[in-house]
């Protein structure tokens, strides 16, 4: 790891891989021993579709980590992300099995064999700079995209991630041969033909630019989108936070909710990815909050109360 922690802080890092794990339950001890013989906490995911992990510890625990991963030349090369904490942001270490990376129980879905064309976040800015015909795809889910979202991107409103095969197709017909489909649909307020929901119709050259937070959802979708018949698929390298720590919050509105655990990171902050902020806050108001509360447990963070009121306030 190239940048090294400020004094008395802890080094923090995330990556993952869709790769073919057919040995995933033997896998599971040795990254037991190995986190644990480094001291690290966090979560580790083995799953049969590849790994996921989000660690946090020593700067010289972590590289020991990256050394553990690189001796699997499965694992070698994984794009690293790392930040920095005043404080370690779990209370123990975890070693999980899982199937899926992110679910989604489509088998046909193999983001190790195809998935969408990479697009960098500076390149992606410049097209939105310059108006170039692109369709912007939240994949999120809706608590998600309730704070924040790219200018004019496209909300299908999912409540999970496995909706997305089938609303992506309902809500966002392909184009006929030679252009835009036809038909009496409305216009948006600029004079933009729209499709039954409203969204942007597509026409036979617009580039699709689907975003995630951290990219590891866009690797499914812009796969399902292709496998459908979709044309000039593209994701977000590296998801919203990469794109905050490269152009800043440029043509972002809102917050940005991080792993969909109760954190929110201001986009107005710059290098957003190092400055992640617990807010319980959002997480008791969110309908959603079971499965964020799971990790906010492992956070080691008490539950509060819910909020009495939709109009509470922030502390």
């Amino acid at each position: 790891m190239a940048a090294q922690p400020p004094a008395s802080q802890h080094t923090h890092i995330t990556g993952y891989r869709f790769v073919d794990l057919p040995d995933r339950d033997a896998l599971r001890q040795p990254f037991r021993d190995e986190t644990a013989r480094l001291g690290l906490k966090g979560l580790v995911l083995l799953c049969d579709e590849g790994i996921n992990f989000f660690v946090s510890g020593t700067d010289q625990a972590c590289a020991g980590f990256i050394d553990f991963l690189e001796a699997d030349e499965r694992f070698r090369g994984i794009a690293i992300k790392t930040s920095f904490m005043d404080d370690v942001p779990y209370k123990r270490m975890l070693v999980k099995l899982k199937r899926e990376i992110i679910a989604l129980g489509m088998d046909e879905i193999r983001p190790a064999d195809v998935t969408g064309a990479y697009v960098e976040p500076q390149e992606f800015k410049r097209w939105l700079d310059e108006g170039q015909d692109v369709l912007v795809l939240d994949t999120r889910n809706d608590y998600e995209t309730r704070l924040g979202t790219f200018e004019g991107a496209v909300d299908l409103n999912l409540a999970s991630f496995k909706q997305f095969p089938d609303e992506v197709v309902r809500q966002l017909p392909k184009p006929t041969e030679g252009g835009v489909q036809a038909g009496g649909e409305p216009k948006s307020a600029s004079g933009e033909q729209c499709g039954p929901f409203g969204h942007p119709r597509l026409r036979g050259d617009t580039k699709i630019v689907m975003y995630c937070t951290g990219g590891v959802r866009c690797e499914k979708a812009s796969a399902v989108m292709m496998n459908a018949g979709f044309k000039n698929v593209y994701q977000l390298d590296g998801g919203i936070m990469n794109y905050f720590n490269e152009c800043g919050g440029a043509h972002w509105q809102g917050e940005c909710f991080v792993s969909a655990v109760a954190t929110r990171v201001a986009s107005n902050l710059g290098c957003a990815y190092s400055l992640i902020v617990i807010s319980l806050h959002c997480a008791r108001r969110c309908r959603y909050s079971t499965s964020a509360w799971r990790l906010i447990r492992i956070l080691g963070r008490p539950r509060p109360p819910l909020a009495s009121s939709a109009g509470s306030h922030s502390p």
